[in-house]
């Protein structure tokens, strides 16, 4: 592609070689010879193409949005602008947690095309959990990249011009974020069009929580939060399917969903993945209790990722803190150093609120909304998958409901361990 190409198309294997054959950060990686070079879509989300382009000298992602949602077809028009915001919340990703993401060797924004890292030998948290592995170090990753990208794109670090003019940019990726506002908070709780659940087997508990009236306040309430409470650039679809991992190294993929919202929001999404996760191990197990040893892997991993989550966010409070909000010199430089400790627990205690609270309503929208997971979809015995996911939608209740009651992750995690054995009896 060169300058000259203003018109978008859609790539394919057969037309990719010739194609990126034409950009220097492509050949300088895979050689010159296009005909040495083998591409496979190997896509599998909701939303674009995906390519892995192989040559005898490296190996590449391509990655290009498509004018539609891919997972509904061109019923459903989408800008390809998010190519865009993908890029530049990655740059600034890679700039605040350096090593989380995969290096950007090419953008092209006529084209919606990302040219990067190819992660290997990698593979989807989502699927390696599922499998049963674990990855040495994930929690602290996990933990450090959400602190770390969430504070310093923040009020608390940037410089106040340099985060308005970030606020603005974003502002235009309101498609991706009307999705967000709509199938996360809204569509689940009503009779959607495009809803799907595992029926009959759920209908009884989708019924309830429809009825739920003190449930969809709060949903609507926390709604109301990511709408309007712009406290940092966001991931925006922060889960185990935007993580890739070995055994001993994690990695965060697709930001698309960029936007500016609250903290926890990303905390939350993150940490109800992995509660979906522990929910779905018996789906997976080769016999009964043949998971339960992983399941407490996997709930120490929601605690030691809150841990490292709070440590670092307290370490960057005291070390970092050089933007508009909680100054400086407000505290610590009149020797009012309590004063700052003071207000970074509350800070972290709102944060902890609203974590659970979107932990609660991702968990809802994964199962009874339109773009499900494959933690509970690859359960073949439909009534074991129900019980899975009961025990998901009834942890995810309590989590909006009671979020300001649950002071502790110990507490959570006890709560979700005795919902399980409940639904399971």
């Amino acid at each position: 592609m060169t300058d000259n190409d203003t018109t978008y198309e859609p790539l394919d294997t057969a037309s990719l070689p010739t194609r990126l054959g034409r950009i220097k950060a492509v050949t300088d990686r895979l050689g010159d010879d296009i005909s040495q070079w083998n591409a496979d879509e190997v896509g599998d989300g909701n939303l674009n193409l995906v390519f892995i382009v192989k040559s005898p000298k490296s190996s590449i992602i391509v990655k290009q949005a498509l004018p539609y949602v891919r997972l509904v077809g061109d019923s459903w028009p989408l800008p390809l602008t998010r190519a865009f915001f993908e890029y530049h919340a990655l740059i600034r990703q890679a700039d605040r947690d350096p090593g989380m993401v995969p290096e950007i060797y090419h953008f092209d924004e006529q084209q919606a095309l990302i040219v990067m890292e190819f992660l290997s030998p990698h593979i989807i948290l989502r699927q390696s959990l599922i499998k049963g592995d674990h990855t040495e170090g994930l929690a602290n990753a996990l933990g450090l990249f959400a602190a770390r990208t969430l504070f310093r794109g923040s009020d608390l670090s940037m410089d106040a011009m340099e985060r308005k003019a970030d606020l603005a940019l974003f502002a235009g990726n309101g498609e991706l974020c009307d999705i967000t506002e709509n199938l996360v908070f809204s569509d689940p709780y009503f009779d959607a069009e495009m809803n799907q659940h595992n029926t009959p087997q759920l209908d009884g508990i989708v019924a309830r929580l429809r009825a739920d009236i003190d449930l969809k306040v709060e949903v609507q309430h926390l709604k109301s939060k990511f709408c309007n409470n712009a406290e940092t650039m966001l991931h925006g679809d922060l889960h185990t399917g935007s993580v890739m991992v070995t055994g001993d190294d994690a990695r965060v993929i697709d930001p698309e969903f960029v936007t500016y919202g609250p903290i926890g929001f990303d905390v939350g999404m993150m940490l109800s993945n992995f509660l979906m996760a522990f929910y779905a191990q018996p789906g997976h197990a080769d016999k009964p209790g043949g998971r339960d040893d992983y399941q407490d892997w996997i709930l120490g991993l929601v605690n030691d990722i809150w841990a490292t989550f709070a440590a670092e966010f307290s370490r960057l409070w005291r070390t970092e803190r050089t933007g508009i909000l909680y100054q400086k010199t407000l505290y610590e430089d009149q020797g009012h150093a309590i004063a700052s400790e003071q207000a970074l627990g509350q800070r972290l205690n709102a944060i902890w609120q609203d974590t659970l609270g979107f932990a609660g309503v991702e968990m809802h929208r994964r199962i009874l909304g339109l773009a499900h997971n494959a933690d509970f979809e690859t359960i073949t015995d439909e009534d074991l998958r129900a019980t899975c996911e009961t025990g998901a939608l009834e942890l995810g209740r309590q989590l909006i409901i009671n979020r300001k009651q649950l002071s502790t992750m110990n507490a959570v995690l006890d709560l979700a361990r005795t919902i399980q054995q409940e639904t399971q009896a």
